[in-house]
């Protein structure tokens, strides 16, 4: 799999019936390595290692209805209210990041309603806060640390 821009993280890989697995240890289950999971998994890390979230409040790839179609958001984080703080849209490292991609995760945020938004395609990472008052993202150089906040 192609290098992407986040450090280096440490991966459980099984190879059955010629397909790559990665472990996800959120869903707690091998997954099919595509490029699209890889972004996520190193995210994911990311968040773990780096970012200092808490395992239990991260959830990855879940079922929301948007407009009476079924859509699957990537990763989120949780608030221990069980507010959603953190909303992650990933691509494959291919997928160029555009407008219409910052459109999807705001379709998306219009139901989850979360604080902070993250989007990225291995290669390029893009942070923002919502500010709902005016109906804008304000981009940010990186997201919050779990410590220096308070959740």
């Amino acid at each position: 799999m192609q290098n992407l821009n986040f450090p280096s993280f440490n991966f459980r890989f099984k190879n059955s019936e010629n397909k790559v697995s990665i472990f996800d240890e959120i869903r707690k289950k091998f997954i099919i390595l595509t490029p699209e999971e890889w972004v996520r998994q190193h995210t994911v890390q990311f968040l773990l290692q780096h970012k200092n979230y808490p395992k239990s409040y991260l959830n990855v790839e879940k079922l929301i209805k948007l407009n009476d179609v079924n859509k699957r958001y990537d990763i989120v984080v949780f608030q221990p209210n069980g507010e959603l703080f953190l909303l992650i849209e990933c691509k494959a490292p291919e997928v160029k990041i555009t407008q219409d991609t910052f459109d999807q995760i705001a379709r998306y945020n219009l139901k989850l309603k979360a604080q902070y938004l993250m989007v990225t395609n291995g290669l390029n990472h893009y942070f923002c806060q919502m500010d709902f008052e005016n109906e804008k993202y304000v981009f940010l150089e990186e997201l919050p640390d779990f410590i220096n906040k308070t959740l």
